[in-house]
């Protein structure tokens, strides 16, 4: 059964307070042998849309993922792409900036790494870090060297927000289809697999002090996402808020919303440049 995923999209222009969208829902396969198959059929659609988008060469496609830490990011992307050419894909992972990156405003960065046409670019965490850490903590802003009339709260969070808006209606318009998805994961799910990778030697290396910080931050956090879905979801580059308690579950969404976005453009693949008869006599030379 296909999954309806406009349960998930936020809607564009309202208010956003995530205490009221689910982090759980009731699983959307029976056992695991369905997920797998669902998941299976999805990557398996995906990998033919992705030739498709390269062969067409019209169209690109950038997947954005925010959430918080143990949200399960890098599982979507290593499951739901695993069948997507590397070469017509591309992830990039953002971290803190650097001072060449600083002395830019701060849409440089990630703009340089905008998928080509006929490409898929990933961008795990984003530009949208400069409206939840940096607001979260307001020292990052400072680190900037912004102008001083520009970095007055609120006014400064609400012209990122148009200047956000603004770039994705852009890529729009050109052809980059944007799709942001929000791994909405409960804080007793992140204690439960925070706990499980300090029990786990080969995932200690994940956990680190921060982590624990910035979970203390939990609802200036929330805050900062449900304000900044709802002032930056559109009808052109929508956010969806994944329930992302059940990993699974979240797999699954994820893929459908890919699958249907780039089923819904207009694909075709080229016209050959030999007609029929070339093509017959090329063929009949081949087998003889």
């Amino acid at each position: 059964m296909k999954i309806d995923t406009n349960t998930y999209r936020a809607a564009s222009g309202q208010k956003v307070k995530l205490k009221h969208w689910a982090t759980a829902v009731d699983p959307l396969y029976s056992d695991k042998g369905d997920y797998e198959q669902r998941l299976g059929a999805q990557v398996e659609r995906l990998s033919e849309l992705q030739n498709l988008l390269y062969a067409h060469n019209r169209y690109s496609l950038l997947l954005v993922f925010q959430a918080m830490d143990a949200a399960g990011k890098d599982g979507v992307i290593k499951h739901v792409m695993s069948g997507v050419n590397p070469q017509g894909c591309q992830v990039f992972s953002f971290k803190h900036p650097s001072a060449q990156e600083l002395d830019h405003d701060f849409l440089w960065r990630t703009t340089q790494c905008l998928p080509e046409r006929g490409r898929i670019g990933i961008f795990n965490r984003s530009y949208y870090e400069e409206v939840l850490i940096v607001r979260v903590h307001p020292e990052i802003l400072k680190a900037q060297s912004l102008p001083k009339e520009t970095t007055r709260a609120p006014a400064i969070w609400s012209d990122r927000y148009a200047s956000i808006n603004n770039l994705e209606q852009h890529l729009h318009r050109n052809g980059t289809r944007v799709l942001k998805f929000f791994l909405h994961l409960s804080k007793e799910e992140q204690r439960q697999r925070f706990l499980a990778r300090l029990q786990d030697p080969a995932k200690n290396w994940k956990f680190t002090a921060d982590d624990m910080a910035e979970r203390e931050l939990w609802p200036k956090y929330m805050q900062a996402y449900g304000e900044m879905l709802g002032a930056t979801s559109s009808k052109e580059a929508p956010w969806h808020v994944v329930p992302a308690d059940d990993k699974r579950n979240a797999r699954l969404i994820v893929s459908q919303v890919i699958v249907d976005t780039l089923t819904a453009l207009k694909m075709s693949y080229p016209e050959p440049t030999l007609d029929a008869v070339e093509l017959a006599a090329i063929r009949k030379r081949l087998k003889a």
